[in-house]
């Protein structure tokens, strides 16, 4: 028997394993089996492209816990080193906490099933998506949603799945699923799409200005693709049998109790909802009403009943607010459905900072800064698959008291990280970098309130503190967050602009866009109810366009265009470009060189070496420093010119000249004959070791490099002095010898036969 066959056999022997194919338009083969790994999981398939696999497991408590009133998913997504046969970094040289590209795709997982489960399911979840193989070509993102579904189509835990996640990229005009690392860099856009096979369920991209019927058309063509693959998926539920899923009861109701919250609250709730009160006031009111109601039960029913009059009085809260906008057009803090609240911007405010602004708009603000740094600066990337440098980030903080929550402040959250990376996709594509702008730019949002919508504060405050510190930026960036109310019985919707953290809450949608007055540059889409349909999408984008310009418009109150310098505080960059072959000369052995400059001048210094040039950075705090530190520099580089007079140092006296340092480790031959129109007998009545002199560059020999230089050529001349043709020959210590004749001052013979001076 051979070792295939007898695999084969003890495969069916220990294992039911399922496998489907889907064909992607590109002829792309993708491969999900289950029954062979990680069998003990509620549900376990493996994703397999090219030489790029994904192992995604899914485990379910047996049920919910007494005091959960909510869906308690988690999602992880992990990417092993050994999968691309690398090592860890660190000390300990094994994977560690998640990275943030890690925690970024385990939450456009999260957001794409989240949905999807029962609104009376509340018993723990548990989704795992681990790259086990990685073939460096095929990017894991793009088949992270399809392996966690797949998951959990072969589990029983009851779902409203599948659903799939895909990219989508336009690359040279053409749309393109799932590129590949190679090719997706030159995308000018870049979208992650989840959907079920009827509806759209979230999006998440960057773009270079592209319009809203562009980005509709990606969103689309994706939708094509994640048709076929929520098809396979339910083949293969099919085929292991998990079409039934798990009976469960999670909630303990009382329809009295429903209807006596609601009959109670409803009026009171609309009433409030309606009085315009501002966040806290209204929160407080809310708080009062349900408390009141809570006064109606018998006290020794109180415990027993509260969990449940607080879902119920949710429900009634919700509905009172979800009814006054879409009958009345109303919303909870007196607005139309397309106004933008108040705002005011300001910048400058922080004196120390490179750049500064504050972004407010209702009840949310942002205080960014901006610091420009040197390359030593740029944040470094050593992923699994991702290994480079970043010269621009942003970094978001949301302090509990922004909400105005008394409790510490923890550590950086997947919220923060989530929201952060929304922002610098927003701006990236105006923030020069490259030869276009020699600095590292950080960004730093810190929400000092919130209400809603902290990521398009942010991405605005951004714009107006990048132009504050003087950065050129191509164009400004304004962001706003749609919502959503709709109505599933009578199939009336209302699109909200510029959403409050209730509307949020208990709204349909979540839909941020940012970009210039050009196009959009970025966007982010939560669907909370189950689909979206594209007349839904296509007004949300219209009415988001409308409000952007608005928002830009104020901002454009404040400053309009970058400043024409930096601030004042801002450290100045030089860059110059040298030829590869001094790199080692301006570095030194071990750093010694480039250590004496940066100590001696008080500047920071870095070279990059791109081709056969290399790109030289000289940071430093006032111009003195850096031009000292510039002449040093140039001075090694500089290559030596015929004719040029160069300020020398003697480094070494021999019998026939002295050797001179005319440019750092480049020296010259100054001939004794060279050193004066007079007869020299001896170099060190002209010259000591450690003399400085004006020396000029008479010859550089073509084959050898050696030069010949002279101080005699930069003194008067005698009167009647007549040069005569010299040809020098080079020696083999560096310099020139000339011939016999040429040792000094000519003479010629008398009639006696002594000599004569001329």
């Amino acid at each position: 028997m051979t070792d295939d066959s007898h695999k084969a056999d003890i495969n069916q022997k220990n294992m039911n394993i399922v496998k489907k194919t889907i064909t992607m338009g590109d002829g792309t083969i993708v491969e999900i089996e289950t029954g062979k790994l990680a069998k003990q999981a509620d549900g376990s398939v493996v994703v397999k492209v090219g030489g790029t696999m994904l192992l995604a497991t899914v485990t379910c408590a047996k049920d919910a816990k007494e005091d959960v009133d909510f869906m308690p998913l988690s999602v992880e997504y992990k990417e092993k080193y050994a999968a691309a046969g690398r090592y860890p970094g660190g000390f300990l040289k094994r994977e560690g906490r998640a990275s943030d590209s890690e925690i970024l795709v385990a939450r456009l997982v999260d957001r794409a099933l989240r949905p999807l489960f029962p609104d009376d399911f509340h018993a723990e979840v548990f989704v795992n998506v681990i790259l086990i193989s990685a073939d460096k070509q095929n990017m894991p993102d793009s088949y992270a949603g399809l392996a966690a579904s797949a998951a959990l189509a072969v589990s029983d835990i009851p779902w409203h799945g599948p659903i799939s996640e895909v990219r989508v990229a336009r690359i040279d005009g053409k749309f393109v699923i799932n590129p590949t690392f190679d090719i997706v860099k030159n995308a000018d856009m870049d979208l992650i799409v989840a959907a079920t096979e009827e509806n759209i369920m979230m999006v998440e991209g960057e773009m270079n200005e592209v319009s809203e019927a562009e980005m509709l058309d990606a969103i689309k063509c994706a939708h094509e693709a994640i048709k076929g693959q929520c098809r396979a998926q339910k083949e293969l539920m099919e085929e292991v049998g998990k079409v039934e899923k798990r009976t469960y009861c999670h909630e303990v109701n009382d329809e009295d109790l429903r209807k006596a919250v609601h009959d109670y609250c409803y009026d009171k709730c609309y009433a409030i909802a309606k009085s315009g009160l501002a966040k806290h006031e209204r929160e407080d009111a809310f708080d009062a009403l349900k408390e009141e109601f809570m006064e109606t039960i018998p006290e020794e029913e109180r415990e027993e009943k509260t969990m449940m009059v607080n879902r119920y009085y949710g429900a009634v809260e919700k509905e009172a607010m979800r009814r006054m906008i879409i009958d009345e057009g109303v919303r909870l803090d007196g607005r139309s459905t397309t106004q933008i609240r108040p705002i005011w911007c300001e910048v400058g405010y922080l004196p120390g900072a490179h750049g500064s602004a504050i972004f407010t708009r209702g009840e949310t603000q942002s205080l960014s800064t901006v610091t420009l740094g040197t390359k030593m600066d740029m944040k470094e990337l050593d992923e699994v698959l991702v290994q480079e440098t970043q010269q621009f980030v942003l970094h978001y903080n949301f302090p509990p008291f922004a909400t105005g929550e008394a409790k510490p402040q923890r550590g950086v959250g997947r919220r923060e990280i989530g929201h952060g990376n929304l922002a610098w996709r927003a701006l990236k594509p105006v923030v020069p970098v490259g030869e276009e702008n020699p600095y590292a730019v950080r960004v730093v949002s810190d929400i000092l309130e919130s209400n809603g919508s902290s990521s398009m504060a942010t991405v605005c405050a951004g714009t107006l503190a990048l132009m504050d510190c003087g950065v050129k930026i191509k164009k400004p960036v304004a962001g706003i967050a749609m919502g959503l109310i709709s109505d599933e019985k009578t199939g009336k919707f209302v699109v909200l602009s510029d959403i409050l953290g209730d509307e949020d809450h208990l709204g349909d949608m979540d839909f941020k866009v940012t970009g210039t007055r050009d196009g959009i540059t970025a966007t982010q889409m939560d669907i909370k109810v189950d689909g979206l349909p594209y007349e839904v999408l296509e007004q949300a984008l219209a009415q988001a366009k409308e409000g952007r310009a608005y928002i830009m418009g104020e901002m454009m109150k404040t400053i309009s265009e970058p400043r024409a310098d930096y601030r004042p505080n801002v450290p100045r960059i030089v860059q110059i470009t040298i030829p590869s072959e001094f790199i080692g000369a301006v570095i030194g052995t071990g750093g010694k060189v480039i250590q004496d400059i940066q100590k001696t001048t008080g500047t920071t210094i870095t070279i990059t070496e791109e081709g056969d040039k290399g790109i030289i950075d000289i940071f430093g705090e006032n111009k003195e420093s850096m031009d000292a530190a510039l002449a040093r520099i140039k001075a090694i580089t500089t290559v030596p010119e015929v004719g040029e007079v160069y300020h020398g140092k003697v480094v070494s006296i021999l019998e026939f000249g002295a050797f001179v340092e005319i440019l750092p480790g480049k020296e010259g031959l100054l001939h004794i004959s060279e050193l004066d129109y007079k007869k020299v007998d001896k170099v060190e009545d002209v010259l000591q070791v450690g003399d400085e002199v004006d020396v000029k560059l008479l010859e550089i020999d073509q084959k050898t490099g050696k030069m010949r230089l002279s101080r005699r050529a930069l003194l008067p001349a005698p009167e009647g002095w007549v040069e005569h043709e010299r040809k020098p020959r080079l020696n083999g210590n560096g310099g020139s010898r000339p011939d016999r004749r040429d040792k000094g001052p000519r003479r010629d013979r008398d009639a006696k036969g002594g000599n004569k001076r001329q």
